[in-house]
């Protein structure tokens, strides 16, 4: 299929990247300039359309993206859905709850509070759009924050944090405070 090793460099620089590459990173990154980048975009767009190949190279303006032929949009559709609509494990709960609670929090946070490692269970909710990375914390390593998103909301029927369920210790605190006025 591709012989020309600047279309294989380009072909693997969309596909890492998952998103729509500007001809000017394109340049930097393969170390030639931008009209020889643009060149080489336009002639492996061309190749993967000669050769009814299921990826294809969007023009955006000035960047190309890789993606997927349209034909083959249903079966990509239920392999995403189907992944997204699994279930969430009660490993998977725990850790939602440990997030939404107590947010921005780290991994480690979370791995103190639950006691096990949880970096699995983090990467798939970050997958699902649960949870988001909300930054990096100012400390040794620079450790990623994490915190929940829109979607966690909408898909627990929360139209903020603030209608999470108290815990325990908050219903009891609240409880004796009630009791003592």
């Amino acid at each position: 299929m591709l012989s020309d090793s600047s279309e294989k460099t380009l072909l693997a620089l969309l596909f890492a990247s998952g998103e729509s590459v500007s001809i000017k990173k394109i340049a930097e990154a393969m170390e030639i300039d931008e009209s020889l980048a643009l060149k080489t975009a336009d002639r492996l767009k061309k190749r993967l359309e000669e050769e009814n190949f299921p990826l294809k190279i969007l023009r955006l303006e000035d960047s190309f993206q890789l993606c997927t032929d349209k034909s083959y949009s249903r079966q990509i559709g239920r392999l995403l859905s189907s992944r997204k609509n699994s279930p969430l494990s009660p490993a998977a709960l725990e850790v939602l709850a440990a997030v939404a609670y107590n947010q921005p929090v780290t991994r480690a946070y979370i791995e103190q509070v639950r006691g096990v490692d949880s970096s699995k269970i983090l990467t798939s909710l970050v997958d699902k759009e649960l949870l988001c990375e909300a930054g990096r914390l100012d400390l040794p390593g620079k450790p990623i924050a994490y915190k929940t998103t829109p979607d966690f909301l909408r898909i627990f029927g929360l139209e903020s944090l603030k209608e999470l369920p108290l815990i325990d210790e908050e219903q009891k605190s609240l409880k004796e405070a009630g009791e003592e006025s």
